[in-house]
């Protein structure tokens, strides 16, 4: 069975915390071990219990959680940071994509799609929404693609790497392609460690760069 995740929450408002605490504590695998009200809090609050997971409010006092996340992944690479949000805005999206976080949840959704969204972000194996595949296509649409000579992947991952460009779990492309999940991790690793990239969203953006976004 999967291990615990340590997950620190860090949001300004009493009752956003609380409410992400009663959502979290209906599945054993995610353990709060601390709260923060503030940037500077996240901080010492990471140095002080080293999570797996931190989730992040955007708007707070002081250091926001934006500054926060930057800091964060510069002295702890190794944490997973999900911005969390009411908002929708695109701007905020992509500034949190850029300061490192892995994942970007809006405080409305059903706290069934949280859990499920961030065991898949613990362990490396969120798959984009749909629509967060179409707007890094649009963000990126004026964006001049380098040259592709250089390419270090193979057929087959530039094939899966479309796919997950696209939104598709690795459940999905397994399923596409016929081949066993496994294996789909496999080629991700692959990837990711040729590419030097950290995770889907960073993925996306190069295959549009690279012209595979439309490639199957």
């Amino acid at each position: 069975m999967t291990s615990s995740f340590r997950v620190l929450i860090v949001d300004d408002n009493d009752q956003a915390r609380e409410g992400i605490r009663t959502i979290l504590s209906a599945d054993p695998v995610f353990e709060v071990v601390a709260e923060g009200k503030s940037g500077m809090e996240a901080l010492a609050l990471t140095e002080q219990w080293m999570p797996d997971l931190i989730l992040m409010d955007i708007r707070m006092p002081g250091m926001d959680g934006l500054e926060a996340t930057k800091q964060v992944k510069e002295k702890y690479p190794y944490v997973k940071i999900v911005m969390v949000t009411v908002s929708d805005d695109i701007a905020h999206l992509f500034e949190a994509l850029k300061k490192g976080a892995q994942g970007y949840l809006l405080k409305n959704l059903t706290p069934k799609s949280w859990r499920e969204y961030l065991k898949a972000i613990a362990v490396d194996e969120a798959p984009m929404t749909r629509e967060l595949a179409f707007r890094i296509l649009k963000e990126f649409s004026q964006v001049d693609k380098p040259p592709t000579g250089s390419d270090p992947l193979t057929a087959r991952e530039r094939e899966i790497l479309g796919l997950v460009a696209k939104g598709l779990s690795n459940r999905d492309i397994s399923s596409g392609l016929d081949i066993s999940e496994h294996t789909v991790k496999n080629h991700l690793k692959n990837i990711l460690q040729k590419l030097h990239l950290e995770n889907r969203v960073q993925l996306a953006r190069y295959a549009f760069e690279h012209g595979w976004m439309g490639k199957k």
